[in-house]
């Protein structure tokens, strides 16, 4: 691998041209109109234009970035996160045109991409999933009531091609159930292009804990610990932590074993995330699904193993890894991220697009990362996912890790546009989060404390 073209922006691609530079591969940027000043355009050391602002005309068009590919010479390609990332037909017509493909393979990511085909999997790897139904289809209607009163109540209705909490549904009263599903189908048929669903558990007290694996195909697989993502909020992430507090030594030994189990029955090969539902109470797990990528809270785990996962991804890509010992593999310490959004928390996390005017960041906080795909001056716009920046902190403890990080949130100073940063240091000194008693109605549980100091930010 000599020139690497990372088909996508801001902090993720900034992030990979990192690793990049320190393997001596050049690095090629590709930029929508909107982005044409931007930080990740900047980094590398090739950039060309892809295109207009909206995401389908530009990083979402294979054509394009597979053009930027030709004219630049690239031999590779990095997805990162989002966009084309986990589209199967997008590694395939990667590997059609020579390049080599930085990720899973396109059977992987198509298997597990099929929420409904990846718990049959996991089931068949002796993996614990959520009791759920099977497929209904666009307009499909007969037997949805009675698979509802099979699973459950409350539960979910969950596009069978959705991720990132994007096409969930909750379903408290068994009246409104064939029209959240009808609703659901629609919408999963205009964002995914499939418009099937099913219907899954809803644990009322769950906590969202994930594991980090990187497969080596038949060779085998490797877990790299836990990432504890249970405060969520539309469930989207917040703050994510490793290890996860209070995890009992004996489940998190079972949850690591599913995990790697998956992947050897699946031979997968790459970075991946396995990610469980967890009974708060009784801490018995299932599974919900796999994310075939590189995470956005991936920097908790290097933080805590120091491991560099991106670097482990183009070195197994271009053939310089074939494995690693899981004694090998530490966890050291604690780490957390919080994701800093332009957005307004008081009025249901708006998004609040603008200017940052001002946007400096702290110094001389032990064990602090940023990584961001801003600087002072740039314009968060419309166009795209708001987040400004991740703030990570490793510490000896959660204790330090914790208050290091609200420390960090509180010397940073972000001008220009509203957004989360005091709702951030609200949760991590929430009486609960600093207990470790954390879950994914947390916040919405917690609403009126943590919201009070966010309105006051915005009030001043």
């Amino acid at each position: 691998m000599k020139k690497l073209l990372v088909a996508n922006r801001g902090e993720i691609a900034r992030r990979i041209f990192r690793s990049a530079r320190d393997l001596g591969i050049a690095t090629v940027a590709v930029y929508s109109e909107a982005d044409a000043n931007a930080a990740h355009v900047a980094d590398a050391e090739e950039a060309l234009a892809i295109g207009p602002a909206a995401a389908r005309e530009s990083y979402l068009d294979v054509s394009k970035v597979l053009d930027a590919a030709r004219q630049s010479g690239a031999d590779a390609i990095h997805p990162g996160y989002g966009f084309l990332a986990e589209n199967a037909d997008f590694a395939e017509a990667v590997i059609a045109a020579g390049l080599t493909w930085v990720g899973p393979t396109p059977e992987s990511i198509r298997a597990m991409g099929d929420k409904q085909r990846a718990r049959d999997l996991a089931k068949a790897a002796g993996v614990p999933i959520v009791p759920g139904s099977g497929r209904f289809l666009p307009g499909e209607t007969e037997g949805v009531e009675a698979a509802g009163a099979e699973v459950g109540y409350p539960l979910l209705v969950k596009a069978a091609a959705g991720g990132g909490g994007i096409g969930m549904r909750r379903v408290d009263d068994p009246a409104k159930l064939l029209e959240t599903v009808a609703a659901t189908q629609s919408m999963a048929g205009k964002a995914f292009g499939d418009g099937s669903v099913f219907l899954e558990r809803f644990v009322p007290k769950a906590r969202h804990i994930e594991i980090q694996v990187f497969g080596f195909g038949a060779a085998g697989a490797v877990h790299l610990y836990e990432r504890d993502c249970s405060l969520q909020r539309r469930f989207q992430k917040v703050i994510e932590e490793s290890p996860a507090p209070g995890l009992p030594d004996s489940v998190r030994a079972r949850m690591t074993a599913a995990a790697v189990a998956l992947c050897r029955h699946t031979a997968y090969s790459g970075a991946g995330t396995i990610e469980f539902i967890v009974d708060a109470a009784s801490f018995e797990f299932f599974f919900l699904e796999m994310n075939t990528r590189i995470q956005v809270e991936h920097p908790v785990t290097e933080m805590v193993t120091g491991q560099d996962l991106v670097s482990m991804q183009l070195r197994f890509a271009s053939g310089a890894l074939h494995g690693v010992p899981q004694a090998d593999i530490g966890c050291q310490g604690h780490a957390v991220e919080c994701r800093l959004y332009a957005e307004n928390p008081a009025k249901h996390f708006m998004p609040s697009p603008g200017t940052l005017s001002v946007f400096s960041l702290p110094a001389d906080i032990p064990g602090l990362r940023i990584d961001s795909g801003y600087r002072q001056g740039d314009s968060v716009t419309p166009f795209y996912d708001p987040m400004i920046a991740k703030i990570i902190v490793h510490g000896a403890t959660r204790h330090e890790a914790r208050t290091n990080a609200a420390k960090a949130l509180r010397e940073m100073s972000v001008q220009g546009l509203q957004t989360n940063r005091t709702f951030l240091i609200a949760c991590l000194e929430n009486e609960s989060f600093v207990t470790g008693d954390v879950y994914t109605s947390f916040i919405d549980e917690h609403r009126i404390d943590l919201l009070s100091a966010a309105e006051e930010e915005i009030a001043s």
